[in-house]
């Protein structure tokens, strides 16, 4: 096992003369179509442009509390013995054993990613912006509305996909993953011919465009990752930058790390992923939420409230489903997030059931500055 070389660094470490460094504007060009794109000039417009909002603020709450969670991991870091630190790095090459005699080999997974998605649908709907640098999005924020989406033809790709793989897992509205086991043996054709099949396919039946990555499992297939902040912690504490640190640091990580999570560092490490295709599970719960400009108007809360109250009615009807546990979720102008729960004596479906408990819930959180409401019934 590698020896962990502990870093005198701390991960506030920030140049004073470089403040846009710092966590808050983290920032990567990794993705296609940004390549030249000076990281750091970028870097500097984002703090410059967002220093002194209310998401500047949150952000810069987040990023204390992972320098706190990095600095209490340290901690716990320097105080294992000689003696934990064989013993638990016995555990991590046991574990590694066990994870890589569960690798399959033996199936074809294909990943699709549909490319700048939402920018694409809405240039199909509006050709004048072919060409033109444009982003989808409202209320200071990137992004777009999955509802709005799909009446430019979000899912037309899907039917391509069928073709290939009947029962393809849906990730997401512009991503999924296609088992072509069957398809590259029973047509004797590789799997990189298949995607790029499938890739021409999508384009001339949607004219959007797709990226296909190939692996013996889902990971792999995908070259998935981890979440920024875990991402940070295994830097910065453990110094763990490749695949190859999480193996042979795979000791600190079992005794620092609860089973489940230092099992999925060692997964990552040896790039072991599903290669079964899951089992559709039975909806249990039926949610959504609504974006708006942050207000303290409760008439407008209360109507928003309403609004989201019909449609999780209608939902639950359509799927057949009660919920007797209500959820109300709130983020507050300062990009706070906070939830509220009640479990009721009966499971509700109806509109008028669900506006009554939730409003209840609302009521005890006025007067607050909202920017987000959602509602969720289990």
């Amino acid at each position: 096992m590698s020896k962990m070389v502990k870093s005198e660094s701390s991960s506030s470490d920030v140049p004073l003369s470089k403040p846009w460094q710092s966590y808050q504007t983290v920032y990567t060009n990794a993705k296609a179509g940004m390549d030249g794109v000076e990281k750091e000039k970028v870097q500097r417009i984002v703090y410059e442009m967002s220093k002194g909002s209310k998401y500047f603020e949150n952000e810069e709450r987040k990023e204390a509390l992972m320098r706190q969670r990095t600095d209490n991991m340290r901690e716990r870091l320097g105080k294992l013995s000689i003696t934990d630190i064989a013993h638990y790095q016995k555990i991590a090459e046991r574990r590694i054993t066990e994870l890589e005699a569960t690798r399959d080999l033996s199936r074809i997974w294909l990943h699709v990613d549909m490319d700048a998605f939402y920018a694409a649908v809405e240039t199909l709907s509006n050709p004048s912006l072919k060409g033109k640098p444009m982003a989808v999005g409202g209320m200071s924020m990137i992004s777009t509305a999955n509802y709005e989406a799909r009446r430019y033809g979000v899912r037309a790709a899907m039917p391509v996909f069928q073709r290939y793989d009947l029962n393809f897992i849906s990730a997401s509205l512009d991503e999924a993953y296609l088992d072509i086991t069957e398809v590259c043996r029973e047509r004797d054709v590789r799997s990189d011919e298949v995607a790029e099949e499938i890739r021409r396919s999508v384009f001339e039946e949607t004219g959007l465009i797709c990226s296909a990555g190939v692996g013996p499992n889902r990971l792999l297939a995908k070259i998935g990752g981890i979440g920024k902040v875990t991402e940070h912690i295994l830097r910065t504490a453990f110094e763990i930058d490749t695949c190859k640190d999480l193996l042979e640091k795979g000791g600190f990580l079992c005794a620092l790390f609860s089973p489940s999570s230092a099992d999925f560092f060692l997964s990552v490490g040896l790039g072991l992923g599903g290669t079964d295709t899951p089992q559709a599970r039975l909806r249990k719960s039926m949610s959504n939420e609504r974006t708006f400009s942050a207000t303290e108007d409760e008439a407008f809360l209360y109507q928003k409230l309403a609004e989201l109250s019909h449609i999780l009615s209608t939902d639950l009807q359509k799927e057949g489903l009660r919920g007797r546990t209500l959820t109300l979720k709130l983020k507050t102008a300062s990009f706070e997030v906070q939830t509220r729960a009640v479990t009721l004596p009966k499971c509700i479906c109806s509109s008028e059931d669900i506006l009554l408990h939730a409003k209840k819930l609302l009521k005890a959180e006025l007067p607050a500055s909202l920017r987000l409401i959602g509602s969720k019934a289990v």
